[in-house]
């Protein structure tokens, strides 16, 4: 059961724990996320609560590492200050990071922008490879590889026997069954956002500024961070974002995979209660969907 998480309880949290900053305005930010509440806290700070006990495993993850590795991003990330404990019935560690102006991106105006899609890759290709250099270092080899995307075959299908009504379901066990078939990354690891979606990318004056939320933060299989092929972009600008990153034909066939079990389990769970969810999730699985009858040989 989820706890009720209002103003009022994050400012006790806030109050009791950090007494530096309880005399700073506390205003909620809305629409919050589906994994955490958000609150701005003064005009630098935002307070993090979990929503549910599954983005707990990255809170260490973005202590301890995305410190070390802002500088070497291209875009801003939210860079965590202080960590809170659970509290007043919250049951769960919470977090204060550095506030990001800016606000969600919007895939109507970005998702056709050739310049935006190579700036997406520029950041990942950034994060990849501060990856490969400090693969050796203490740190990555306790932080875990992504999910594996065979682990999400009973639910993946499920969803598209569901959806089927408003799918094409044979397109879609066909992309499925193509991610799954094709060749696992075999070089060495990089490091992947591991949510890297539309709803994690901040814009500021109608250009790119942030990513955000990186609980999944692992060190695998770069496929992982190719859904953004699909959350956000149009058939040309994905076709830039594939370039710029010079992905095999393996790898974007998992990434596509990512992207359908992605949207596909999202519109599963939540289209039929929101409207928002159910948009964004239909373009996502249409776009996998368009990139599948644009490249039927891959796999």
């Amino acid at each position: 059961m989820r706890p009720p998480i209002d103003t009022a309880l994050t400012r006790r949290l806030v109050d009791a724990q950090f007494p530096q900053w309880a005399g700073l305005p506390l205003e909620r930010v809305e629409p919050g996320g589906s994994d955490h509440v958000i609150h701005r806290l003064g005009t630098e700070l935002a307070v993090r609560m979990p929503r549910h006990p599954g983005p707990l495993g990255g809170l260490d993850k973005e202590f301890a590492w995305l410190p070390r590795l802002a500088p070497h991003l291209p875009l801003a990330v939210p860079v965590p200050v202080a960590q809170g404990r659970p509290g007043f019935g919250y049951p769960w560690p919470w977090s204060v990071s550095r506030w990001l102006d800016g606000e969600t991106a919007d895939a109507g105006k970005l998702g056709d922008d050739a310049a935006v899609a190579g700036e997406l890759a520029e950041f990942l290709r950034a994060l990849w490879d501060f990856g490969r250099i400090h693969r050796s270092a203490p740190g990555p080899a306790e932080v875990p590889p992504p999910e594996p995307l065979a682990d999400r075959d009973r639910a993946t299908r499920a969803a598209i026997a569901q959806a089927a009504d408003a799918f094409d379901a044979e397109a879609m066990t066909e992309v499925w069954d193509a991610a799954l078939a094709a060749e696992p990354w075999n070089r060495p690891p990089v490091w992947v956002h591991g949510d890297f979606h539309t709803g994690n990318l901040l814009t500021a004056d109608g250009r790119l500024d942030a990513v955000i939320d990186f609980s999944g933060l692992a060190f695998g299989d770069p496929a992982t961070d190719l859904m953004m092929a699909y959350s956000l972009m149009t058939a040309p600008s994905r076709a830039v974002f594939r370039t710029a990153l010079g992905v095999d034909d393996a790898t974007w066939a998992r990434g596509r995979g990512w992207g359908l079990t992605g949207g596909l389990i999202a519109y599963a769970a939540y289209a039929h209660e929101s409207p928002g969810i159910a948009a964004v999730t239909t373009r996502q699985i249409r776009a996998v969907l368009e990139d599948l009858a644009a490249h039927p040989a891959m796999g």
